[in-house]
């Protein structure tokens, strides 16, 4: 008996601590699912550099619960490797939230995981439309390419550009940007003359650009992996004189990410592309960000995946202040829908139907901006949904 009433005397102190706030809130681990290695490392890279960001401004404590960090090696295009990552981090290390997912298959492979354990998964990049209907746990804060891919039609259509030519890489976020393009140019009266789509791991783009120049679009849409596919590709288009032959290359944005565009030179010029973010966004907030970045990370400029990682903490920290801590992943998606606030690309929304990024779209192309090149914004297409989902 005597045991029985100090268990009780116990429970109920400790129960009075917890209501005073007097006991320590458990950490939030939050487990990242990140291409560290291989040939996609610099995705990885980029979104860890954008949630230290965040974390360097506001902190490592949020609703009173220490933030833990757990990175996880995916490796690259690698399903079944980032499946075995998601479940150590889930089993062993018991974490939270899973977050990160820079490539769309590795999201493919980890929802089913999320969804049996009823964590949040919070996918700071991978832009295949259908990822967040892979399980009702996931929020994504960084685009679909359909978003981009809309955009991009709708401006090619309203501006002269009459006759396109679609080159895309054969996988998930390639036929994506190819199906929208292609839906919204034809239904603006666009008319598409060819098509081809490449593996996604090709280095060499000779054969398809001829076929591309043969053609005479008055337009190339294109998508490939970016990095040094789009690197080749766009070195290819002008080495074959597609632009000389009077072809305007266009895509979404992330082909020209900040990070390749030394390395692409002259070469992509002139090209257009249609996204969310660039380094050269003029505004407060992302004044304010690229500053930051560039005095952690000198050597590496802030790019669409930076910024992936840096609002992926934004919401999780928000989301957590809503539900006083609780990160459980009915309560967290709950908190999420509908959630707004101003990034460095600028306002955004957690559409409260899909959990999907709502955010404007820019036009953009790329100039020499006093010896570097950037992504210049010219026009602005405003809160634009995932055109996949919208249309359902």
């Amino acid at each position: 008996m005597r045991f029985v009433k100090t268990v009780i005397r116990a429970t109920l102190v400790a129960s009075a601590l917890a209501s005073a706030g007097l006991v320590q809130a458990k950490d939030l681990t939050i487990g990242l699912v990140l291409s560290v290695s291989g040939p996609f490392a610099d995705y990885g890279k980029q979104i860890k550099h954008g949630i230290d960001v965040y974390m360097a401004q506001h902190g490592d404590t949020v609703a009173g619960r220490k933030v833990k960090l757990i990175v996880k090696d995916d490796t690259g295009m690698a399903p079944q490797v980032a499946k075995r990552m998601a479940q150590e981090l889930l089993v062993n290390d018991k974490v939270d939230i899973l977050a990160g997912f820079d490539l769309t298959p590795n999201a493919f492979s980890a929802a089913p995981l999320a969804s049996q354990a009823k964590v949040p998964m919070v996918v700071m990049n991978a832009a295949t439309s259908s990822v967040t209907e892979k399980s009702p746990y996931i929020v994504r804060v960084s685009m679909t390419l359909p978003q981009g891919s809309w955009a991009m039609a709708k401006w090619a259509a309203e501006n002269g550009i009459k006759s396109a030519y679609t080159l895309v890489a054969d996988y998930g976020p390639g036929h994506d940007a190819e199906v929208q393009f292609k839906k919204t140019f034809t239904e603006l009266g666009g008319k598409i003359v060819g098509e081809v789509r490449t593996p996604v791991n090709t280095a060499d783009y000779a054969a398809y650009l001829e076929r591309v120049k043969d053609a005479k679009p008055d337009a190339m849409f294109t998508f490939v992996p970016p990095g040094s596919s789009m690197v080749a590709l766009m070195k290819g288009f002008r080495e074959l004189g597609l632009d000389k032959a009077g072809i305007q290359a266009i895509g979404p944005g992330d082909l020209t990410d900040e990070n390749e565009l030394a390395a692409m030179g002259n070469s992509a010029l002139g090209l257009v592309t249609a996204f969310h973010y660039s380094q050269a966004h003029d505004s407060p907030e992302n004044k304010a960000y690229v500053a930051a970045y560039l005095k952690a990370f000198p050597k590496d400029r802030p790019n669409f995946m930076s910024v992936g990682g840096y609002d992926g903490m934004h919401l999780i920290y928000q989301v957590l202040e809503k539900t006083k801590g609780d990160a459980g992943g009915d309560a967290f998606v709950a908190a999420a829908k509908g959630l707004q606030w101003t990034s460095p690309r600028g306002p955004v929304q957690i559409d409260p139907e899909t959990r999907d990024i709502i955010q404007n779209e820019y036009i953009r192309k790329l100039e020499n901006v006093n010896g570097e090149v950037q992504n210049v914004e010219f026009a602005t297409l405003k809160a634009v949904k995932d055109p996949g989902k919208a249309a359902k």
